[in-house]
């Protein structure tokens, strides 16, 4: 056989072979290198790429080949989806369908073809919608998402333009006129701006469920129910609790609009598969019950604050310009007075002046009162057992003093039975004999003696 057809089918291994490692390469770049770039978002992976990367090296070759017919496409999930005006106002207008999605978008949708109008991306996944204005026009839009925040976008942003950072995940997003309403998982109801200043905080009885929105359009009503684990459904308008309702279970859902003839007919679900349906009476007026309405009425008076002299102006000046001077005087001043506290509280245990004794064996409390002007006084011991549960028998009390000084006609003390938590008062009398005003210490101190002596 002539080398000719054997080379000939060489190169044609070759070249496969060659092809082969070029479209092996294309495949690494489009998956791998797009798996590192998917924090991005800047070539997302389809459900395919993402099944195709989770294959072992030998199942690849067969999944190719059963889906190189079918083409491409990214489909995603849809976890929440509200509404929002096309270009009126109006009740009946036409209106949007905007969609969050499990990859971290949001979707405006056209109401006639229902292709894409805008697309918006979320650093997290969205689970609550609020919108605002028209599409057309202006609009703002709120989602909450599971990363515990709340992100505003408007109508020409692609991002976020806000962030409401919350202490907790959200349960449920209501927009009251400008307020935006938050339930969180802490049994609590937040007011948030648009920009997201915290404007008030009430705290629920028991964990919030469900949360919707009540407007009554004929006396221009908006407030905020919110269904309770314990069976209560609560109606708030920003801070005031207008009106309570208790229901036999739970209230997984509430939804308050128009049902029949009815303009204003509230109908909830309970977590035992129930369901309720209440009429709201036309002559009805929501008055603001006993929650929290704000400041008290204190706070609103006026206080009369005297004018500012001129001592008061000087003095602030001489506090800004010498602040720092003053702290550390003032530090310096401190730090003396807890020197001498300490020092005297160590001379006290030294010299055995403390009125109360420190050892287990003599649970006892001292403290004497003098009374009188001189030159005899009135002195009063009052003992006391200061122990829980054990009496204290057997005990002496003497006074040592400088008999040059003083004169004590009773100076020992044989102290009955001490029970414990009751004062026991020992009278004595103290004659002064120096003519020349000259005191001294007068030590006073218990002692234990052995039963029987």
């Amino acid at each position: 056989m002539s080398p000719g057809p054997q080379l000939w089918h060489l190169l044609q291994a070759l070249v496969s072979i060659s092809a082969c490692l070029n479209c092996l390469q294309i495949l690494w770049n489009k998956t791998f290198g797009t798996r590192l770039k998917r924090e991005t978002a800047e070539e997302p992976l389809s459900v395919q790429s993402l099944r195709f990367l989770q294959l072992e090296l030998s199942e690849m070759e067969a999944f190719v080949n059963q889906h190189k017919s079918s083409s491409i496409k990214r489909q995603t999930v849809i976890t929440t989806m509200t509404t929002l005006k096309k270009n009126l106002a109006d009740e009946d207008a036409v209106s949007c369908l905007v969609l969050g999605t499990e990859n971290k978008e949001l979707l405006v949708l056209d109401p006639e073809a229902f292709t894409i109008l805008a697309k918006m991306s979320l650093p997290s996944v969205p689970v609550f919608l609020e919108v605002s204005g028209q599409f057309d026009v202006e609009f703002r839009l709120a989602a909450a998402c599971r990363n515990g925040n709340i992100y505003i976008l408007r109508r020409d942003s692609k991002h976020p333009k806000y962030c409401i950072e919350l202490s907790a995940q959200p349960v449920g997003l209501i927009r009251v006129h400008k307020v935006l309403v938050v339930g969180s998982t802490q049994d609590s109801l937040h007011g948030f701006t648009h920009k997201g200043k915290k404007l008030w905080t009430v705290q629920m009885p028991a964990a919030i469920l469900t949360m919707n929105l009540l407007e009554q359009h004929s006396r221009g009503l908006q407030a905020v129910m919110a269904g309770l684990a314990n069976g209560e459904v609560r109606i708030y308008r920003d801070k005031a609790l207008l009106n309570v309702i208790h229901t036999p279970d739970a209230v997984t859902s509430l939804c308050f609009g128009r049902y029949g003839r009815e303009d204003n007919t509230l109908i909830m679900t309970t977590r035992g598969g129930g369901l309720i349906i209440k009429i709201l009476k036309r002559t009805a007026v929501f008055v603001e019950g006993g929650g929290e309405v704000g400041p008290p009425p204190a706070q609103a008076m006026k206080l009369n604050v005297p004018r500012k002299t001129r001592l008061y102006v000087d003095q602030t000046l001489r506090e800004r310009e010498a602040g720092t001077a003053m702290h550390r005087a003032f530090q310096t001043d401190l730090y003396l007075l807890r020197l001498r506290a300490a020092r005297a509280y160590l001379q006290a245990l030294e010299s055995s002046l403390s009125p109360v004794s420190a050892t287990a064996r003599e649970p006892l409390k001292l403290h004497a009162v003098v009374q009188g002007l001189g030159p005899t006084f009135k002195l009063t011991l009052h003992l006391q057992n200061t122990s829980t549960a054990r009496p204290v028998l057997g005990l002496l009390v003497c006074c040592l003093y400088n008999e040059a000084l003083y004169s004590l006609p009773r100076a020992f003390f044989k102290v009955p039975l001490l029970v414990p938590g009751f004062n026991y008062p020992l009278e004595t009398f103290v004659e002064s004999l120096s003519n020349k005003g000259i005191s001294d210490i007068i030590k006073v101190g218990p002692t234990l003696v052995p039963c029987g002596r």
